[in-house]
């Protein structure tokens, strides 16, 4: 059971949007190809290599199909449901043809650090099948994209009003910022990288840009732009009161709310920040005191 027992918070935000009059059939569609999707690009690599670096590959791409099928399957205004499934396609692309990129060059033929440290965590709460545990985590991130994680773009997309509203409004500045702020980290860091392979130096801290106010800014960004999605859902929720239960209006909004949590969580802790500093500080000797200066996520003014 302790295997299992991660994946049951997931199913129930699947069969609410299956139980819901709004959504039964788009977030069947949905559910169904994210299973299929993720049992034939991450489950079964990961099962031939015992690596689970595919998640990268798998999880954007969910993202995209997200996108698509909020597209052809809603009807709501069309102008709402264009820019949404607009965000998913673009984010969800982006990530996963780097993704593929990564693949292409043969870096998916090493374990990633942050899946090394999530097999040493399983070590610690005593699951010593580690191939049942990758599965079960592939899994998870299926469901997820099937769940949470679909919520507010279906949400959003399900409002037939022609009307903005002023959190849509804020919600697409905050999911606009948010992801120019990412780019601007990614090439930062891209750019810092170069030029200490051309100066020679190894393992040195990247602090310069955004990465002088934030030890993660690009995780920091990517968790406001998913803060930007939910901002743009609290009208189109509002107006499912009079389609849904009281009850299923009331869990919608509490899983749209869990989406920016689930969000944070994965950011800083299981898979983000908490994960890859574990391994910095033993690579990089500077990495302690960019530790001891440095936000570790949220960006803000150096702690000297």
């Amino acid at each position: 059971m302790k295997y299992f027992s991660p994946l049951f918070l997931f199913i129930a935000g699947w069969a609410l949007l299956l139980l819901s009059a709004s959504f039964g059939v788009i977030s069947l569609i949905n559910g169904l190809l994210q299973l299929l999707l993720f049992a034939l690009v991450v489950c079964l690599p990961t099962w031939r290599t015992g690596r689970m670096s595919y998640v990268d590959i798998g999880w954007p791409w969910g993202l995209t199909l997200i996108g698509v099928i909020t597209w052809l399957y809603s009807d709501g205004d069309s102008v709402r449901v264009a820019l949404v499934s607009i965000a998913y396609i673009f984010a969800g692309s982006r990530m996963g043809l780097g993704a593929l990129k990564m693949w292409r060059i043969g870096h998916l033929k090493t374990e990633f650090p942050r899946y090394e440290y999530q097999k040493r965590r399983w070590q610690r709460d005593g699951k010593t099948n580690t191939a049942l545990a990758m599965q079960v985590e592939a899994v998870l991130q299926g469901f997820a994209n099937a769940s949470f994680l679909a919520m507010p773009a279906l949400i959003i997309a399900s409002n037939p009003s022609s009307t903005i509203s002023v959190f849509e409004i804020i919600g697409i500045i905050v999911w606009l910022g948010a992801f120019v702020m990412e780019s601007i980290a990614d090439s930062q860091k891209l750019r810092f990288l170069r030029k200490m392979k051309t100066l020679g130096e190894k393992n040195t801290v990247c602090n310069v840009g955004l990465w002088r106010y934030s030890r993660h800014p690009n995780y920091f960004a990517e968790w406001m732009v998913w803060n930007g999605l939910v901002i743009a859902a609290i009208p189109s929720w509002l107006a499912l009161y009079q389609q849904e239960s009281t009850i299923i209006w009331l869990l919608l909004g509490v899983g749209v709310l869990l989406a920016s949590r689930m969000m944070y969580t994965t950011l800083v802790f299981y898979t983000g920040a908490v994960p890859a500093e574990f391994y910095s500080v033993q690579k990089r000797p500077q990495y302690k005191e960019y530790q001891r200066t440095t936000n570790i996520f949220f960006p803000g003014p150096n702690k000297r």
